[in-house]
């Protein structure tokens, strides 16, 4: 029989809290606005009461990387102050937290994966309060798992399949980026791996198991090649794809810079908790059969 855990969520409306909160091997309750404030501490801990003995799962995060430019002070009131105080109040109750980063905080120019243990360098705001969220769990919770993940994506929701499709129907060409490699990753894998994460914490509390770790998609591919995936996996339930043209980042200039490599060696993660990646292309497989019934098509003609 499957032990349910209990787990308390900061965080609603994103796509990762609703993962968590579906996922049969957790009882999750999300928590997020107006009952709780991540920037008040006082906040954070009248509605961390509601669930005692949980494990905390800080999953509250500002992701709106470009806005972010413009809005430092924002960002870095979820991104850094909130996970400071999860992080506390976590503490307080002798209860581990399970925080959720970013590639972001890499600055792309590594050859190859990124470890762990690799140097940080964000490039954006976003970055750098992901990256100030992250030290302040470490200082304020001994026993954390931070995960960083990437390209992060959901059969609902905003996130770039969903983008993708949008656009597709209306529009007969799409201009995308392909010079930027990462490995996307399905909400409900992570959701998963959470879990399993969750569970052995609990059960265990091997200080070897806390630490940070890499979660994502198996494999690397581009941003092109990730579309041209999602449009031909779309095209199996009849959708109409259009034409996908190559261009580099250069020719689309956003506020905030991505990093140009994004890809996570996740080997740290399967030797703690013995989590390995799903292929990226069954993931996806899975997210677009269920945002495309068979017969929905593309755009009009």
């Amino acid at each position: 029989m499957t032990v349910v855990l209990s787990l308390s969520v900061l965080g609603r409306s994103g796509q990762l809290a609703r993962a968590l909160w579906r996922n049969e091997g957790l009882d999750a309750e999300c928590l997020g606005r107006p009952e709780v404030d991540v920037a008040d501490l006082a906040s954070v801990r009248r509605a961390l009461e509601l669930r005692a003995g949980a494990i905390v799962a800080n999953a509250a995060a500002y992701t709106a990387v470009d806005r972010a430019e413009a809005e430092p002070e924002a960002a870095d009131r979820v991104n850094r102050l909130g996970a400071a105080n999860a992080a506390q109040v976590a503490a307080e109750a002798e209860s581990p937290i399970i925080h959720f980063s970013t590639d972001y905080v890499f600055d792309g120019a590594k050859a190859g994966a990124y470890r762990e243990q690799d140097p940080v360098a964000p490039l954006s705001v976003y970055g750098t309060t992901k990256e100030a969220g992250e030290r302040a769990v470490r200082e304020n919770n001994p026993r954390h798992a931070i995960i960083r993940t990437a390209w992060l994506y959901s059969h609902e929701g905003d996130n770039f399949v969903a983008s993708m499709l949008r656009l597709g129907r209306e529009r007969a060409e799409l201009r995308i980026v392909a010079d930027q490699f990462g490995s996307p990753t399905y909400v409900e894998d992570l959701a998963d791996a959470v879990a399993i994460i969750a569970h052995d914490l609990l059960r265990t509390g091997d200080r070897h198991r806390y630490g940070t770790f890499h979660y994502c998609g198996g494999g690397v591919v581009s941003r092109f090649e990730f579309a041209e995936a999602i449009f031909a996996e779309a095209a199996r339930h009849g959708y109409r794809p259009p034409v996908l043209t190559p261009i580099t980042t250069a020719e689309y200039p956003t506020p905030a810079r991505r990093p140009a490599n994004s890809a996570l060696d996740c080997t740290r993660i399967a030797e703690a908790y013995g989590i390995r990646q799903r292929p990226w292309r069954d993931s996806l497989a899975e997210c677009v059969a269920r945002m495309l019934p068979q017969g929905r098509g593309g755009r009009s003609s």
